[in-house]
């Protein structure tokens, strides 16, 4: 048979894409920091790069406006005269003179002085706003390298499921290992069958969900993974599969998602 389009690959990325929902970007928007941690990496580092040049940019322009409006660009070689912010005579230099406080670098041959309560304000404004930035940027950075997604390589399922007699009960099996030493703390599995199905009112249900037990009434679900386990479950009466036989298994169109969750021990 060919390949059908399954709802879960077996990577784990799900196959589901919304539309026509209305209002999909302002909700996207009214949870940016979610929506940035979920991006790719290359639009994650591009808002990254794009959001700290714009916002040096416009702080180095505001030195500029400040010096300008004073006069201290055509005062800034005459040792008489006292500036907003000393040897700063063009824009390169208040660029210079912001990165240099944005960033403690303190260089010392540009500084601020007390006749310019304006420069004063914009000082403050500046300390705000940078640390408004680096909090949330850089917050959304160490989010996203600290995501699980990558531990996840490194946890293996069988590349098929199997069903036969293990203690005088049929039942579906499959398993599940770890490959780091490290620990996974807490580690529960799920199991989830996917199935479309008709109610007796005659409702069409294309993506039913349904819970396949793999011992959650025994404990069985809570797992120490420190060796390959093997996941049963018992097709008995409770089962979805009781009333299928092996040929209409074969056809029957389903699908099972498996859900290991835990916590990492190295990184919590």
């Amino acid at each position: 048979r060919g390949k059908r389009q399954r709802f879960v690959d077996k990577n784990g990325r799900c196959n589901v894409q919304h539309g026509n929902l209305g209002g999909e970007t302002s909700r996207y928007l009214s949870d940016l920091f979610t929506t940035l941690v979920d991006l790719k990496w290359r639009w994650n580092l591009f808002i990254f790069i794009l959001t700290y040049t714009v916002a040096w940019l416009f702080m180095a322009s505001m030195w500029w406006v400040i010096a300008y409006m004073r006069g201290d660009l055509s005062k800034a070689h005459d040792d008489s005269y006292t500036p907003c912010v000393a040897n700063v005579y063009n824009f390169p230099s208040a660029f210079l003179f912001f990165i240099e406080t944005e960033a403690t670098i303190g260089y010392g041959y540009r500084y601020i002085t007390d006749k310019c309560p304006e420069g004063i304000i914009l000082f403050l404004f500046q300390s705000i706003l940078g640390s408004i930035v680096d909090a949330f940027l850089i917050g959304c950075m160490f989010i996203k390298m600290s995501q699980p997604k990558k531990r996840a390589e490194t946890l293996m399922f069988s590349e098929h499921a199997a069903i036969s007699m293990r203690d005088g009960k049929l039942t579906l099996m499959f398993r599940v290992g770890n490959l780091r030493n490290s620990h996974m703390v807490s580690a529960q599995i799920r199991c989830k069958l996917l199935k479309s199905r008709q109610t007796p009112e005659g409702e069409f249900l294309p993506l039913d969900q349904l819970e396949l037990d793999v011992g959650f009434s025994t404990g069985a679900d809570q797992l120490f993974l420190v060796s390959p386990l093997t996941i049963c479950h018992v097709i008995d009466a409770k089962s979805p599969f009781y009333d299928l036989s092996q040929r209409s298994m074969q056809t029957e169109q389903f699908e099972i998602v498996v859900i290991l969750e835990g916590i990492v021990e190295t990184t919590g």
